[in-house]
């Protein structure tokens, strides 16, 4: 069943790194990632200085609350940004260049295919993440981070990592076209992260729905280190669904039965 997958995610890998617009991403989602850590650090650090002199301030100073949550919930954002630029080559470019249909020619299967291209995002998603690790060495310098949130944040942002692939990689496979692959993406997971913000405009039970189809509703549990597996079964569900969605479309447009 998945025949090819090494094949696919080795030779998607290599072309990821080797592509600028990935060291693009790289860049950007260092300095934005920098940047929100660096305010975040300076103003848990001037209000520290500010509760040497007020007892009830420094009752109320949390490195997590006030670092920590702030910080992976900018990533989350930043992420959901540049992931449809990590997804809109994937299939999108092979029907430009016409090779599609020759990849569907070899000996391997069409999700050995998809899950290949899957998991070189994924890889390189985590690369990415790779920046945020000076700054969770520089929050040892700070104080006692709880180590509890921070390992909770970086499984929300994994899982979270997974859905934006699957729907980037389905935006991918409808179009030849990379820009319009990638607004459709970013356009897509950008509604599905707000829709839950016009719960209380809909009812009490179409609120409860559109509140569970939020993606960032499933994600404000691992912010604040609980990891919920109603969460986790969304962000799986989520992936699988659009994963399933993306093979059907190959398989009724290039692979012969």
């Amino acid at each position: 069943m998945l025949k090819g997958l090494l094949p696919v995610l080795k030779k998607d890998v290599l072309i990821m790194f080797y592509s600028p617009i990935y060291y693009v991403c790289s860049l950007i989602f260092a300095l934005l990632s920098g940047y929100f850590f660096y305010s975040n650090t300076a103003y848990f650090g001037i209000l520290s200085l500010q509760a040497s002199g007020d007892p009830f301030l420094s009752d109320i100073l949390n490195l997590s609350d006030m670092v920590v949550k702030p910080f992976f919930g900018n990533i989350m954002v930043i992420l959901l940004l540049l992931v449809p630029l990590l997804t809109m080559r994937s299939f999108a470019e092979e029907k430009k260049q016409g090779t599609i249909e020759l990849l569907f020619t070899y000996p391997i299967s069409d999700w050995g295919c998809l899950l290949g291209k899957f998991f070189a995002v994924i890889l390189s998603y985590l690369a990415m993440l790779i920046w945020t690790i000076p700054c969770i060495v520089i929050l040892t310098f700070l104080g006692k981070p709880d180590w509890g949130i921070i390992s909770s944040a970086y499984l929300g942002i994994f899982l979270a990592g997974l859905a934006f692939t699957a729907y980037g990689l389905f935006a991918s496979s409808i179009t030849e076209n990379q820009i319009v692959s990638a607004v459709i993406a970013f356009g897509g997971l950008l509604l599905l992260w707000a829709v839950g913000w016009m719960k209380r405009l809909g009812g009490e039970l179409m609120g409860k729905i559109l509140e569970y189809i939020s993606m960032a509703t499933h994600t404000e549990s691992f912010a604040i280190g609980i990891i919920d597996t109603r969460d986790v079964f969304y962000f799986f569900m989520f992936s699988a669904f659009w994963l399933m969605l993306t093979s059907r479309i190959l398989q009724q447009r290039y692979i012969k039965r």
